[in-house]
């Protein structure tokens, strides 16, 4: 097993006024060969949109698109005929396909908008646009870790096109967690919302990211104070 923590201080940044981006990975005009991409995750952004602010009607395709809210809101539409607005607490996936159009929009005249928008490679390229929403709430998941997508559906979780499992995951103090190796999906890739945790020998505290390469023993997490994130496990 190899692990390798990406400190949120150390990602890429974008300021355009109305939005303020940090990157993860390689994105846009920001490029870093070391940080290009884990496995099949190409895209790992933390923005934040002021009031009013938004992204206008603009294409994608071939790639599975994840955008969790962590606070405020935001305003969907595309050309497939969806249009929402996504609540704090709430994630919503589209997969892109063949192509399609999207906007996205802070909603809000007062309160800003902070999320993660997420892409994945899809396994196979093409096929017709799909859309999605999880309700997870706030305070729903408890000491658990939640399949969100997965490539088989299993679980109740929602079919994406890429053979990897998306979880949510929350761990409160005193309350220690491991995660298992999989033969088929043996890459992590684990990204703070909020808190502080222990994994290994790294501590993570919110935005920090840490990549697993070939997990062949137990990962024992520990919280140090009340934690949500994001766990990928990658082919």
């Amino acid at each position: 097993m190899i692990s390798r923590k990406r400190a949120s201080e150390d990602r890429g940044h974008a300021e355009l006024g109305w939005l303020h981006a940090r990157f993860t990975f390689s994105f846009a005009e920001y490029k870093d060969p070391a940080h290009d991409r884990f496995h099949s995750l190409l895209v790992m952004n933390n923005d934040v949109i002021e009031p009013g602010g938004g992204f206008a009607m603009h294409p994608h395709d071939n790639a599975e698109i994840f955008t969790y809210v962590m606070s405020g809101r935001l305003e969907h539409k595309d050309s497939i005929g969806n249009g929402s607005v996504i609540q704090a607490g709430d994630l919503q996936y589209m997969s892109a396909g063949n192509g399609v159009l999207h906007s996205e929009f802070n909603p809000s005249k007062e309160q800003k908008t902070e999320l993660y928008q997420i892409w994945m490679e899809p396994s196979e390229r093409g096929g017709n646009p799909r859309y999605a929403e999880k309700k997870l709430g706030r305070g729903q998941i408890r000491n658990a870790l939640k399949l969100l997508f997965s490539g088989n559906g299993r679980e109740g979780s929602t079919i994406a096109r890429q053979e990897a499992d998306f979880y949510f995951g929350q761990l409160d103090p005193g309350l220690p967690f491991s995660l298992e190796p999989s033969f088929s999906l043996p890459h992590l890739w684990i990204q703070m919302i909020s808190g502080d945790l222990s994994i290994g020998n790294e501590r993570l505290k919110k935005a920090d990211g840490l990549a697993v390469e070939k997990l062949d023993e137990p990962l024992d997490l520990v919280a140090n104070q009340s934690s949500e994130y994001f766990l990928f496990r990658l082919p």
